[in-house]
């Protein structure tokens, strides 16, 4: 039986062997693992530029014209006429004043959803009373009908309430998210303990004290991602505020921004202008919230 022998061909003993082919397996293993990493990082870093790529192609349509996106091969680099098509937006819509309504409706709807939405999850979730389950249940349905349907009972009731064509008729329908209340009710569950609501409660802490020292700290990520989803549906809604402003000086953003969109030819730079004037603002709010939303969270990981 030959004798094993090392890399320099020194004869090795029965330990030496094991411990030499252990050796190459954990570097095996650890090429394997960098391998996987350095995979992971690539795939990581093109799903990436996939995604930022529409943002990317957006600005280059914005800082061009219409004629230099129809040549072969099309601009791909940021042009000089951002200025000129950005004051060509401002002369066909009014889009500052668009631009505020658009703010106020967003700003207002994320507002008074994020208080709604945790005050009915935080009873949902650590209150019991007649009828809790088959309410939330009924609750949970809603999310499976078409918002199209509600779209003429929402108009109808809008005028009875003398709402059509102002800035409530946005703001109000929406305020109570079922959506909002099932996610921030399984936050709160699996976040705030009942023995916490409990030693409150032997504090002398009613509802709304338990609610807002004890509740909203602690499902701050949830009230983030909740805040950044309403924002950015309410912004960019176009099918309610175009059926429910029915005057066309008083609209908002996405309704000012189809009207750059004519029958007969549509200049595509001047579109793209208004519409990454419009994307700066959900950049900002997303920054925001998203850095609170991941602060939080590593917290609660630190903690875990």
């Amino acid at each position: 039986m030959s004798q094993a022998v090392s890399d320099q061909g020194v004869p090795m003993t029965g330990a030496a062997h094991r411990a030499n082919r252990a050796k190459r397996v954990n570097q095996r293993a650890r090429s394997l693992k960098r391998a996987k990493r350095i995979a992971l990082h690539v795939l990581l870093v093109f799903g990436t530029l996939v995604s930022v790529f529409p943002f990317y192609w957006t600005a280059v349509m914005a800082t061009n014209t219409t004629e230099d996106m129809y040549r072969n091969p099309p601009a791909l680099v940021p042009g000089p006429h951002l200025v000129r098509n950005v004051q060509r937006v401002f002369d066909n819509v009014d889009f500052m004043g668009s631009l505020l309504n658009t703010i106020i409706v967003a700003c207002a709807t994320t507002f008074l959803v994020l208080l709604i939405d945790s005050l009915a999850a935080f009873t949902f979730a650590k209150y019991e009373f007649p009828g809790n389950r088959m309410l939330f249940r009924f609750l949970l349905l809603t999310l499976m009908l078409p918002a199209q349907l509600s779209l003429i009972p929402r108009f109808v009731l809008m005028v009875e309430l003398g709402w059509a064509g102002s800035l409530s008729s946005l703001i109000f329908p929406g305020v109570a998210n079922a959506f909002g209340i099932f996610l921030l009710r399984q936050y709160i569950q699996n976040s705030v303990p009942d023995d916490l609501l409990q030693a409150a409660r032997l504090d002398g802490c009613g509802f709304l004290r338990q609610y807002w020292h004890v509740a909203l700290p602690a499902i701050r990520p949830g009230l983030a991602f909740l805040g950044i989803y309403t924002f950015i549906t309410a912004w960019n809604d176009y099918a309610w505020p175009l059926v429910a402003l029915v005057d066309p000086e008083k609209v908002t953003l996405q309704v000012a921004l189809a009207r750059l969109n004519t029958a007969h030819h549509t200049d595509y730079s001047m579109v793209m202008a208004g519409t990454l004037l419009a994307v700066l603002p959900l950049v900002v709010v997303f920054v925001l919230f998203a850095r609170q939303f991941i602060r939080d969270v590593m917290k609660g990981a630190l903690r875990g």
